[in-house]
């Protein structure tokens, strides 16, 4: 069956700047690699495309998409609290205009799971001036981003409140596990404030739709744990896709589905088919997540910000992929608003400690940094050219 898609879709590719631009000297996981240096890996030079962007983009406006998700680096811009530097605001406009030039809507990420180390020094989130401090930065960030139509605040706000939840027991000295948890809820509430007051600024000085992006478990429930299920279902997504309710779109990524029993979110079990993060090989997850997410915030635009596979096998990648779409086309003709679809990544890049998974369309020489495009670029930017599924 052929899926046709809308001629003003978005079709892209995303990144993160942290994963993909090297030498992010500033920000708290530059520190956190070198702090923690015995059990993660550097990112280091990452993949340079802090000087090789255009090349980039061009590869994927060359291939027949339309659009490009990336990041700006907020540890860039305000290396020091209140000091802004008006190079790196300028780099990052030279980026929103590359991208223009070569055809491609930027759909901008202000915080992308990094920030300034003076942030986290005062307490990260938590900290008094937190919302102030996000908020003074996105209204200086908002000074570069004219003629940008798509702008996410907060990059998956539930996983960040489960990263620094973690964080945060470490500190206090308690034991913690990334396996089953859950984001932090004072953190969480926390981001949620930060963008209730960002929003708002960014609309009225820019213009642009405004949301944020949500990471999607897909969870289904295990026979008669409803309750738990709602409560995890709540915990996982719901409190960050409510707030999204009174936003222009919200960004659903999704990856994998998860089962919920009596304890609560099961582990993926080990099987020749999971991915090289260990997940479920689980294409229909993005079914499931656009259709949760519709239920949760009624007919407001959707963007899928991120959907992709970790794999060395291109083959599986465009499989992957096509299953995915056609579930999502399939939602699509159920009327449920979807805008665009954005590929995670554009990139083989750095994930978030390591580098041995492969989400990109494009592998790079670590070495050499030279671009190698692979099948799945030019498969999938011949559905964006045409908005074909076959």
């Amino acid at each position: 069956m052929t899926h046709t898609f809308p001629r003003d879709f978005l079709w892209g590719a995303a990144t993160a700047a942290h994963q993909i631009e090297g030498n992010n000297l500033n920000s708290d996981w530059w520190k956190l690699e070198h702090d923690a240096a015995d059990y993660i890996q550097f990112s280091g030079d990452a993949i340079d495309s802090y000087h090789r962007f255009e090349e980039d983009m061009r590869l994927l406006a060359d291939a027949g998409f339309n659009a490009y998700r990336f990041s700006i680096e907020w540890s860039r811009i305000e290396p020091s609290p209140g000091k802004f530097s008006r190079a790196e605001l300028a780099h990052y406009r030279r980026m929103v205009e590359t991208a223009v030039r070569l055809g491609l809507s930027p759909v901008v990420t202000l915080h992308h799971f990094t920030h300034p180390m003076w942030f986290g020094a005062k307490g990260a989130w938590l900290g008094d001036g937190a919302v102030e401090a996000f908020s003074r930065y996105v209204e200086q960030a908002c000074t570069i981003l004219d003629g940008v139509e798509w702008v996410c605040t907060i990059n998956e706000p539930n996983v960040l409140a489960v990263n620094h939840g973690l964080r945060r027991r470490a500190a206090a000295g308690k034991e913690y596990s990334l396996q089953g948890a859950l984001p932090d809820p004072e953190i969480g509430q926390a981001l949620v404030a930060a963008h209730r007051a960002a929003a708002p600024l960014v609309r009225a000085a820019t213009g642009a739709r405004v949301g944020w992006t949500v990471a999607n478990q897909a969870l289904v429930p295990a026979p008669g744990v409803d309750a738990k299920y709602a409560e995890v279902q709540y915990q996982w997504e719901d409190m960050y896709l409510e707030v999204a309710r009174h936003d222009d779109f919200v960004g659903v990524q999704s990856y994998t589905s998860q089962l919920v029993d009596e304890n609560g979110v099961v582990d993926h079990p080990p099987h020749p088919d999971n991915t090289l993060v260990g997940w479920a090989y689980r294409p229909d997850a993005l079914g499931i997540a656009v259709r949760h997410t519709r239920e949760v915030v009624g007919d407001l635009p959707i963007v899928v910000t991120e959907n992709g596979i970790a794999t060395d096998d291109d083959r599986r990648r465009i499989a992957y992929t096509s299953e995915a779409l056609r579930h999502l086309g399939e939602a699509m003709d159920d009327g449920i608003d979807v805008r665009g679809y954005l590929h995670w990544s554009l990139l083989d890049n750095f994930e978030w400690g390591r580098w041995e998974p492969t989400f990109g369309l494009i592998a790079v020489d670590r070495e050499t940094f030279v671009r190698h495009p692979k099948p799945s670029l030019a498969w999938l930017g011949a559905i964006a050219r045409t908005g074909q599924l076959a």
